[in-house]
């Protein structure tokens, strides 16, 4: 191996380091921020959250730097920092929540943490104990069938909580399976597409000028379609059904090239919304908050029927008074939102405290994780490697934009949790695992490219040397 190969992976780690210095410094500076601004003075634990968040930065780093040295150096770096945003987020609700009693709402922040230290020792777990990516192809369809009970389970063991039943109550702690389900989905359908991709890829009939799957490759994703759809009857959980489906037609057009599978995945994925949502109570609730937010302030005998909640409009208000820069940290009113204001709505504290620049930087770091995720599958030199980077990429995105498109009124509500920023344990080690499959994949792929290319390197040098050495007989 030559000399900038054996360098290339301690350059990568040095990359990393400085960008979670950054990443601790941004969030230590916020969370001090947060508290002089609303309080006046610095808040009681900054000593111990900034020795939390040089814990969460270093550790994982470390494990990085032994066991996945040539990994991509930004994906730890980018989601450390929305997992610090989203501490200091919720900090500054805390402060608000602790000043006014009369919200009735309980402090976040701290039980976020303690979810932000379990998040990152199962991704350093991940990280020492799964060495091969390829290990999870062999249990794919196991995977399947735990990830498909988890994801009906809430309908007939769920707690109905804000309208949806998508939790499982154990004790005082609550699951969300759906966070972890996305993974094992993703893992599922790129096991099943490495070995049926060109069966579905090479067959089907060209109609005005798409070609379309044959009817016996339907299949699939017909019992895809109608999965999505009982989940989406039964536990009124909009934003999974969307997330569950988007994958697998994403992961199909990847595998296959095929716009065809697009073509079909969306149209039936807006037939299924609109049975639905006109269907649905629940479904039709938020729908009806979509099309009509302000109507919830006409008087009651005047709203349009199913209009209950004044969450949509409160979030329009939260990103109108934001403008260009905002307010400034701790100086709006994200707490009007309610319950929401440290659930999906996290966005509208965003929007409001540090305006339109802040929301734009939030999604620009989404964006650039899913692109390095993205850059990941391209660069993996195992069909089982891309489908499964790319599949988890699509999920982030999708999710990212099923809760920003709800929340800024493009799409109605689904109530999924901002990922890394939003309060949700399950979301949090949800993401953290994904983090740590995106890793190790780099990792992978990066240790297949430069054998190849120092051993193509050696032989030309070899070759150099024995021409100007003679023939083989004269050594």
């Amino acid at each position: 191996m030559t000399f900038a190969a054996l360098a290339q992976a301690p350059d990568r780690r040095r990359t990393e380091a400085g960008l979670l210095a950054f990443a601790v410094a941004i969030t230590v500076f916020g969370y001090a921020y947060a508290g002089l601004s609303i309080k006046g003075e610095l808040p009681d634990g900054l000593a111990g959250f900034a020795a939390a968040m040089i814990g969460v930065a270093l550790v994982p780093h470390l494990v990085v730097r032994r066991f996945a040295a040539r990994a991509d150096p930004l994906i730890l770096p980018l989601a450390t920092l929305l997992t610090g945003l989203g501490l200091v987020l919720l900090h500054r609700l805390d402060l608000t929540y602790e000043a006014r009693p009369s919200l009735h709402m309980q402090p976040a922040g701290s039980g976020q943490l303690v979810w932000t230290l379990i998040g990152t020792a199962v991704c350093v777990g991940i990280l020492i104990v799964l060495r091969d990516h390829r290990f999870l192809q062999r249990y794919v369809y196991l995977t399947m069938a735990v990830g498909l009970v988890l994801l009906m389970a809430p309908a007939f063991f769920g707690a109905d909580q804000f309208g949806a039943k998508r939790w499982i109550l154990l004790g005082p702690l609550s699951l969300q399976p759906g966070e972890f389900v996305k993974l094992m989905i993703a893992v599922f359908f790129a096991g099943y597409l490495t070995v049926n991709r060109d069966a579905l890829a090479l067959t089907g009939r060209r109609v005005m000028g798409v070609q379309l799957p044959p009817g016996r490759q339907l299949g699939p994703i017909f019992t895809i379609w109608v999965v999505s759809l009982l989940v989406l009857v039964f536990e009124r959980d909009l934003g999974t059904s969307l997330i569950f489906f988007g994958v697998f037609v994403i992961m199909l057009y990847m595998a296959t090239q095929r716009t065809g599978w697009v073509v079909c995945g969306l149209l039936m994925a807006v037939v299924g919304a609109a049975v639905v949502g006109s269907a649905e109570p629940h479904v039709k609730g938020r729908v009806m908050a979509w099309l009509h937010p302000m109507d919830i302030f006409l008087p009651e005998g005047k709203r349009p029927p199913g209009l209950i909640s004044d969450q949509s409009a409160q979030a329009l208000f939260s990103f109108g008074s934001g403008g260009i820069g905002g307010s400034g940290l701790g100086q709006g009113h994200p707490e009007l939102i309610g319950f929401a204001g440290n659930s999906d709505f996290i966005l509208t504290t965003v929007g409001e405290e540090l305006g339109l620049a802040g929301v734009m930087v939030v999604l620009l770091l989404y964006t650039l994780l899913a692109q390095r995720g993205m850059r990941v599958g391209l660069t993996a030199r195992d069909p089982f490697g891309k489908l499964l980077a790319v599949g988890l990429s699509g999920a982030l995105l999708l999710q990212v934009f099923v809760v920003c498109g709800g929340v800024t009124g493009l799409i109605p509500l689904t109530g999924k949790a901002l990922p890394f920023l939003a309060k949700g344990g399950s979301s949090l080690v949800a993401n953290w695992v994904m983090v740590a499959l995106l890793i190790r994949i780099s990792d992978s792929a990066q240790k297949r490219r430069e054998p190849v290319g120092a051993f193509a390197r050696g032989s030309r040098r070899r070759g150099r040397g024995r021409r100007a050495a003679g023939p083989p007989g004269d050594e």
